[in-house]
This record gives C-alpha cells, structure tokens and sequence, in this order.
C-alpha cells in the first residue's frame, strides 16, 4: 500500500506558506493574525487527513466484509 506523494507534497507546501505568513505577520506585530493564519493552516491539513483516514477505513471495511 503506498503512500499518495502528492498528498504530502501538499502538506508540506501548506506548512511552508504558513509557517512563512506566521512569521511575517508576527514581524509586523500582528501576533493574533498569525495565530489565526496557524490556526486555519492547521484544520485544513487536519481535514485533509481525515478524508485519507476516512478512505483507508473504507478500504479496510471492503476487505474484511467483502464488498467493492
């Protein structure tokens, strides 16, 4: 079972974006704006995980009840 590269490639390029909005704006002194930017990043990538979660539980409920 492999893993989807471009999945990770997207977290990781979510991450980048994030962590460089979080630093600029916590250089302009807009410490809640750069939390909120964290914070979103951080459930959207939550989310993200969960459909490939979400997939992976539907393929095990195939393979062990036998249906496609």
């Amino acid at each position: 079972m492999g893993v989807d590269v471009d999945l990770i490639f997207r977290i990781a390029g979510i991450g980048i974006v994030v962590a460089f909005l979080h630093t600029v704006l916590d250089q302009m002194g807009k410490k809640e704006y750069a939390q909120w930017v964290t914070l979103l990043g951080f459930i959207y990538i939550l989310f993200m995980v969960a459909s490939v979660v979400h997939d992976l539980f539907k393929k095990i409920k195939a393979v062990f009840l036998f249906q496609s």
